[in-house]
Order: C-alpha cells, then sequence, then structure tokens
C-alpha cells in the first residue's frame, strides 16, 4: 500500500530527497564566504565587497569573469561528487529521512551545491533563511534549479519568471508568495512530479544504481563528465542568459547564514 502511494505521489517523493540532501552537513552555501573566494583570482577588494554588499553585476563584473568562476565552481563540485562515499560523514548512516539512500542524498547535496553557487555567481539573492528548515520557496526554487539541469523544459521557464521577478524588486528576495501559492506554484509542483517519476520504488528499496541513466553510475564510483558537470553547464548558461545577469542589475543585501564546508570551498582558479 505503502509503496503505491510513493508511486502515485512522485512529486513528494522528490520533496523527501531534496529535503534529505539540503540537510546535510556541507551543503549549504555561505553566499559572501564564496563570492569572496570565487573572484579574488579575478576581481579588485572593492568590486568583491559591492559584489557581496550587492551582487557581481552590480559590481561591474564582467560576464567573461563570472563565466570563469562558474566554470572554476563546476570543476570542483564535480570532482567532489566523483569522489562520492556513500557513508562518510552522513547522520543516521544509510537511512536519511527514514526511507532516502545517503548515496542518493549525498549525490543531490552535490547538485544543491553547485545551484547555490551558479545562483550567487549570477547575481541571485542568498537562496536559504536564517533557521535550519528548508523553506517552501527556497524548496521551489531549488526543484526548479534542478529541473533546469535535468533538462526540464517547464522549469526552465519557472525560472526565467522567478528572475524576472527578483529583478523588479527593490529589496531582493524570492517572490514567496508566487513559488509557495501563486502563479509559480503549479510549475514548482509539475517539475517536482517529473522529477520524482524518475525515483521509482526501486531506488528506495536497492539504493541509486537503479537511477537511470543520469546517476546510475553513482553507486560503482563511476559518475564522469558524462553526468554532472554537463548538468551543471546547463543551468550556468541558462542562469547567465537571465536579466538578473544583466549588466547593472540592482541586488539584494549580503548573505548572512552559515554553511559547513566540508569538502573546503572551491581553489583558487590560479590553481586550476
Amino acid at each position: 500500500m505503502a509503496g503505491s502511494k510513493e508511486i502515485e505521489n512522485p512529486g513528494s517523493k522528490f520533496a523527501q530527497v531534496l529535503d534529505a540532501s539540503a540537510r546535510l552537513p556541507g551543503v549549504r552555501i555561505d553566499r559572501a564566504a564564496y563570492l569572496r573566494t570565487a573572484l579574488k583570482r579575478y576581481c579588485s577588494a572593492e568590486q568583491i565587497q559591492l559584489a557581496i554588499a550587492q551582487t557581481p553585476t552590480a559590481a561591474g563584473i564582467p560576464q567573461s569573469i563570472l563565466e570563469k568562476a562558474a566554470k572554476t565552481s563546476i570543476r570542483f563540485e564535480t570532482a567532489k561528487v566523483t569522489g562520492l562515499s556513500t557513508a562518510a560523514g552522513i547522520p543516521g548512516g544509510f537511512a536519511i529521512a527514514g526511507t532516502v539512500p545517503a548515496d542518493l542524498a549525498q549525490y543531490f547535496g552535490h547538485i544543491i551545491r553547485i545551484t547555490q553557487k551558479l545562483a550567487y555567481i549570477y547575481s541571485w539573492p542568498d537562496l536559504f533563511a536564517d533557521d535550519e528548515e528548508l523553506d517552501e520557496a527556497t524548496a521551489g526554487v531549488l526543484t526548479l534549479f534542478i529541473g533546469v539541469m535535468f533538462g526540464v523544459q517547464s522549469a526552465q521557464t519557472g525560472i526565467t519568471k522567478v528572475s524576472t521577478m527578483v529583478a523588479s524588486q527593490v529589496v531582493k528576495k524570492l517572490p514567496q508568495k508566487a513559488l509557495t501559492q501563486g502563479t509559480l506554484y503549479p510549475i514548482v509542483k509539475k517539475v517536482a512530479s517529473l522529477l520524482g517519476a524518475r525515483m521509482t520504488k526501486q531506488i528506495f528499496a536497492n539504493g541509486v544504481a537503479k537511477f537511470v541513466p543520469i546517476i546510475g553510475a553513482v553507486a560503482s564510483g563511476g559518475l564522469t563528465l558524462a553526468t554532472f558537470r554537463p548538468m551543471a553547464r546547463r543551468l550556468e548558461k541558462h542562469l547567465a542568459s537571465l536579466e538578473l545577469a544583466e549588466p547593472q542589475s540592482e541586488t539584494h543585501a549580503p548573505g548572512h547564514h552559515l554553511a559547513l564546508e566540508v569538502g573546503g570551498e572551491d581553489p583558487d582558479p590560479a590553481e586550476s
């Protein structure tokens, strides 16, 4: 009976994976610390401070520099996820949130990390609130970001609409109402359902190796540039094309929450 409910409600299954992954140590990125690290190779201290206080585009940082920083972050996260360990550092061992396998949660943890980094490079507001819970608006935006990575067309439409809404605000923040009960909510639900449909009952019974074709190789340690990196690049290209990434756009206040970087921050691009 429980199994049939899981199959009938794939959107809730994806939400469960997203929530479990967001709780893992090191998944949440400190926006200010990340921008400081990502931009230090290319920008003056003054530019970096303005990028943190406002956004990289408001600081006048050229798209070419933002793209270099984004690619460095993609390489870093690809290397980390390629060396994925299914058990290390996971509170509760292999069973997270009751039914989510550790390897699946860790993989999506790296996806959430790269979505935050690319969002902050391309002038999105801080995604996580002060509290430890994943709020609905952030979950909605992350769902759309991940949908773009997996090639879901409606996710691209949704992210474009969110970008326009954020760009039009005086104080930059996620459009809470639109994402949780308004015009964007149906899109978020549709994308979550499409993503969750790939997570069959067998995934949660036997592990991530059943998630074919995108992450089937994770359990055997075979995840390479053929999966994670192209997906991240797809998101990077879409974010770079949006209104928020246009030069001189105004932005939000700096991020203020703390993220635990288990694997360390991105290396200095000069060393890449």
